[in-house]
């Protein structure tokens, strides 16, 4: 190793001394060596080159570098370049006759600002070419929902607002005769944080159809974090596939001006609270065509919304997570809103497996996701859901003694029927544990199925340490669970806002399951705004206990709405109760231990209960009994049954006997208005 450095030393020396004598002069100076000459071909600017290969002698002239700041007016045609970004600066307008082509991979930056956009005019074209691998981006510099205004297209196709009418946005003239006119072709483009602004009563969206005819092609565009919408048709005909919507602010799909395109495989994504809907349509009905549309959200809120006489055809629907699935704020026809061959209502979830398959959108490489989870099996330790994910319960899940189940607002658990096993797919919550729905008006938590069929499962059951008739540790109808002790303040923790929908599983021949059953449940117990809706036994059924429970709504549960036996001698307060499918027994049946002691008596307060089917209103079994104050009765052909003739005495209804002839339409109905947070009315 010393000998090779050594040689390497001295060669190196003798090339030095070399150069310095052939760089010497007679005074003993050096002499710089000749400038290199231009070569015009090597890829290296040298000689008098002003740029790499041309300029100065060479035969060729430098062309000037390309300007990447998109603002004013394009009135000829440009291919951007991929190797380089641009960077949006203010309108940037496609003008008529020019045609603007996106290749894969490009980037567009926008700055913020209402004045910052791109439009393509009538009579213009766009050609974004992205691809699954290369997708075409166009996003802002702080990467802030509202930044810029996103991309607006103006065609020649009609709208209700007639020839060259003037859109909201820039004094854009759209619309014409010409319902095949060709705007272009958009294919796998990226559009985020768009929405900005334009004054208090409008905003840009992500992106804008105005007038664009059928000739446009339009696939495979994702749409992300808006403060406005994330599509909006404004009248035309142009169809679009592949259409991926996350955590835009207002509308993911919105219409209006007559609008008669298609959408094909959409799916949108709620992650985010305070949306408006996953679809808006508004104005006269063109009946656009929606095939294949998923939407899912974590945070509840409204699904589809029809204003003034809006309607549209959809096939393979799927919605998941909505506290409302169909808002007619302006109750307009449902026959215009054709959902899977049927008429729109209201009353269903559309609760279904995904028509569309996220993982198509794999492209858009997002770092939002919802995620699903199996509920099934023992809590034996405080457990705490999370909102965020979508639950299935694909058996029953038992919470055992000193645990808590905590179910925070927003959270969707959906039995999977399925699956499941009807009368094993339920939630107990045994003696010493605890349960804590934290819903809220906004977000409430919902508990329903995945067939949307009452009977689908055996919805949720407490059981407490207090008094019942049975006496200590008595055995439940199901599950062979124990129940009841001598504590009538046992505490089983705390209910609000919970929605129950599709419970009453069959059990055998003479039981079924409630949508809320509450066995020995103590008054330490909070339960407060719940409602049970299309159960095919009881809504709620109290098994002794003192617990007290208000702000109930029962709808069309095919048994009883209220039941209670054993003793329970609690108090429900505002309870609105709705029967609007004839079969149902009762909206409330008492029995078990004798009611002449009023003192021991459970109390209504402020009862309503409607009937469009005639049925039987309140039945006392045996010797029972209860007192009612404010109560409301219509349409029941029966109003008050004794089926076993016990003593109406020991049945007050503000403050005097029972009356089997009633009427019972003096009082105070409750304001079914109250329950909006259940019903999305």
């Amino acid at each position: 190793m010393k000998t090779k450095t050594i040689k390497f030393s001295m060669i190196f020396a003798m090339v030095s001394g070399l150069f310095l004598a052939s760089c010497g002069n007679d005074d003993g100076g050096t002499t710089p060596p000749p400038p290199a000459a231009a070569t015009c071909s090597d890829g290296v600017q040298n000689g008098d080159e002003t740029g790499v290969d041309c300029g100065g002698s060479c035969a060729n002239s430098c062309e000037a570098a390309e300007d990447t700041a998109l603002t004013g007016s394009m009135t000829e045609d440009r291919e951007l370049d991929p190797s380089k970004e641009y960077t949006i600066t203010g309108v940037f307008s496609v003008e008529s006759g020019a045609t603007l082509t996106i290749p894969a991979g490009t980037k567009i930056v926008s700055e913020t600002g209402t004045d910052r956009y791109i439009v393509v005019q009538k009579g213009a074209m766009i050609d974004v070419q992205g691809t699954a691998a290369a997708p075409v981006i166009m996003t802002s510099a702080n990467e802030t929902p509202g930044d810029w205004g996103g991309l607006v297209i103006a065609g020649n196709a009609e709208t209700t607002e007639g020839v060259d009418a003037t859109a909201e946005v820039g004094g854009i003239l759209y619309g014409g005769s010409a319902n095949d006119d060709n705007s272009g072709s958009i294919s796998y483009l990226v559009i985020n944080y768009a929405g900005a602004q334009i004054n208090s009563e409008s905003q840009y969206n992500g992106l804008t159809l105005y007038s664009v005819g059928s000739g446009t092609a339009i696939d495979n565009v994702a749409i992300l974090n808006g403060t406005d919408d994330g599509v909006e048709f404004f009248g035309g005909t142009v169809s679009a596939t592949n259409l991926y919507l996350e955590n835009n602010e207002d509308d993911a799909v919105d219409w209006t001006e007559g609008w008669s395109g298609s959408i094909t495989d959409t799916y949108v994504l709620h992650t985010n609270a305070g949306f408006s809907t996953a679809i808006e349509a508004d104005g006269v009905n063109a009946n656009p065509t929606i095939t294949n549309f998923t939407a899912v959200s974590t945070k509840g809120g409204t699904a589809l919304q029809f204003k003034k006489e809006s309607g549209a055809t959809i096939t393979g629907l799927s919605l998941t997570g909505y506290q409302t699935s169909v808002d007619m704020p302006n109750d307009g026809p449902l026959a215009n809103i054709q959902i899977d061959g049927a008429d729109a209502d209201p009353a269903m979830t559309y609760l279904a497996d995904p028509s569309v398959d996220i993982s198509a959108f794999a492209w858009v490489s997002t770092e939002t996701s919802v995620e699903t989870m199996d509920l099934v099996g023992t809590v034996d330790a405080d457990m705490e859901l999370d909102s965020d994910i979508i639950y299935r319960l694909t058996g029953s899940l038992s919470v055992e003694t000193g645990a808590t189940l905590t179910i925070p607002a927003g959270t969707v658990i959906i039995a999977d029927a399925a699956e499941g096993e009807s009368t094993s797919t339920y939630i107990v919550v045994k003696k010493g544990a605890m349960i804590d729905v934290q819903g809220t008006a906004e977000a409430p938590v919902i508990m329903t199925s995945s067939d949307q069929n009452p009977g689908d499962w055996g919805g949720l059951l407490l059981l407490g340490n207090g008094v019942t008739s049975e006496g200590v540790d008595a055995t439940a109808e199901v599950g062979g669970f124990q129940y009841g002790g001598t504590d009538n303040t046992d505490n089983s923790g705390s209910i609000s806002y919970l929605v129950i929908n599709y419970a009453g599983a069959q059990i055998n021949s003479e039981s079924q399951y409630n949508g809320l059953t509450l066995y020995a449940v103590g008054s330490g117990t909070t339960i407060e705004n719940v409602a049970i809706l299309n159960g095919t036994d009881d809504g709620v059924e109290f098994f002794g206990g003192a617990v007290n429970a208000s702000n109930f709504y029962l709808e069309n549960n095919e048994d009883d709405a209220v039941d209670w036996t054993e003793g329970w001698n609690g108090t429900l307060t505002n309870t609105y109760v709705l029967h609007s499918v004839a079969g149902f027994s009762t909206a409330v049946e008492a029995d078990g231990v004798d009611g002449a002691d009023q003192a021991n008596n459970p109390t209504l307060e402020n009862f309503t209960a409607i009937s469009s089917v005639d049925g039987t209103a309140l039945q006392f079994k045996k010797t029972t009994g209860a007192t009612i104050t404010n109560l409301y009765l219509e349409g029941y052909a029966t109003l008050v049954d004794m089926p076993n003739d016990g003593p109406l005495a020991n049945i007050l209804i503000d403050g005097a006997a029972a009356t089997t002839e009633g009427p019972y339409t003096s009082g105070t109905q409750v304001d079914v208005a109250t329950f909006a947070w259940a019903t999305g009315e």
